[in-house]
């Protein structure tokens, strides 16, 4: 067999003579990163080597950018899918969320997922939601809360009123009967 010039690769003396070239990072919509060795500009690595600004090309900032109108209301629907929806249980068409799973802790679970589903409502307002829209979202959170604290029927209640799927289907069918603004209104 014919020796390749690439077969030691991976040996600790080739690697050291490569020095620091490094490979093309790519960022998730396909741009070129380009980072700066660690330390460069003022981070200096944690103790395991987590949020090196810069020697990874990650920003740590950019986590904490605010989201588009678009990509908030996707943020809703995804929220309002995982409460309600986002499992099924096995031989049946029956969909059931974390809702109904949190739920089954008595008191407790019924009050965290009804904070959840506050925070939609909350959401859903700062969006836009006009008054009339959101009492019947806080109406549909209520009933889903209250009766979600009678134990099993409760439970059973939550998992087909889906209060946070209702509450979003309501917001999207009020955004779409509302008219679009043009490109120069918006700027």
């Amino acid at each position: 067999m014919k020796s390749m010039p690439n077969d030691d690769l991976f040996s600790r003396d080739n690697f050291r003579a490569r020095g620091s070239a490094r490979a093309k990072v790519i960022d998730q919509d396909g741009r070129e990163i380009h980072g700066d060795p660690p330390g460069a500009d003022g981070f200096q690595a944690g103790p395991f080597g987590a949020f090196q600004h810069g020697a990874s090309g990650f920003e740590f900032a950019a986590a904490f950018q605010p989201l588009t109108r678009e990509q908030r209301l996707a943020r809703l629907d995804a929220i309002a899918k995982l409460l309600d929806v986002a499992f099924v249980v096995p031989g049946t068409k029956v969909r059931y969320g974390i809702d109904g799973l949190i739920g089954l802790v008595p008191v407790i679970g019924d009050l965290i997922t009804t904070a959840f589903s506050l925070w939609l409502v909350r959401e859903a307002r700062a969006l836009g939601a006009p008054w009339h829209i959101t009492a019947r979202m806080l109406s549909n959170v209520a009933v889903d809360g209250v009766v979600g604290l009678v134990p099993v029927a409760g439970d059973a209640f939550d998992v087909m009123f889906r209060a946070n799927m209702r509450n979003v289907r309501m917001f999207k069918r009020w955004l779409d009967r509302q008219p679009r603004q043009s490109a120069s209104r918006a700027g």
